[in-house]
């Protein structure tokens, strides 16, 4: 008989930076709301809606200038520029370094502080990397491993919270990024048509 796993999971709260962030998860062996087979199904979606979001990030950042790229409509907003540097961050910190391992340095307020443009290419570069290593390790993850405790940014929690976390993340800024765009350009970045089906016929839930 299949073992089956509890999956308790604590709202995030949010941050000065607008953003949620995710305060503890546990996983108790007591009930069936999530079984190995489940976060198995969960793990591989996440991937690929990492991707789906990434995509989008980064598409809204080609059709910008470098100037449009760090415009702030005040000082308590952030320009695509900053959400770029910070989604980077995210991602590394908790997928790269938190379950993944890795050596990772980061200075959070940082992504948030710089005002001085950084290349378009550089960023882009940055973050399509990151999220790569990001959705190997994803992708990677054994359900045991999904299940396991784990303690990033402070925050003791586990690692299919901490996945789950990155991907809500990723998707609350990439929203940012698209109303910033459309804004700026006044262009249609929907994904979708008037009935909510995929204009590029992949199969993603909108």
């Amino acid at each position: 008989m299949r073992e089956r796993w509890w999956v308790e999971y604590n709202p995030p709260y949010p941050g000065s930076d607008g953003c949620k962030h995710v305060p503890r998860g546990n996983i108790r062996h007591m009930g069936s709301f999530m079984s190995f087979g489940a976060l198995s199904t969960f793990r591989d979606y996440a991937a690929a809606k990492l991707d789906d979001h990434l995509r989008q990030a980064l598409r809204c950042a080609r059709l910008l200038s470098g100037e449009q790229m760090w415009f702030r409509v005040n000082e308590r907003s952030n320009s695509v520029g900053n959400l770029l540097l910070h989604l980077r961050g995210n991602v590394a910190q908790w997928i790269v370094a938190g379950i993944g391992g890795r050596s990772f340095e980061r200075d959070r307020p940082a992504e948030f502080a710089r005002r001085h443009p950084l290349p378009t290419e550089q960023l882009v570069a940055d973050l399509e990397s990151t999220v790569s290593d990001a959705r190997r390790i994803i992708s990677g993850l054994s359900d045991a491993r999904l299940a396991e405790p784990v303690s990033i940014q402070g925050y003791d929690t586990t690692v299919v919270a901490a996945v789950f976390h990155v991907v809500e993340h990723f998707a609350f800024h990439t929203g940012q990024i698209v109303w910033a765009t459309k804004v700026l350009l006044n262009v249609d970045l929907s994904l979708y048509d008037a009935h909510g089906r995929r204009l590029d016929a992949r199969n993603a839930a909108p």
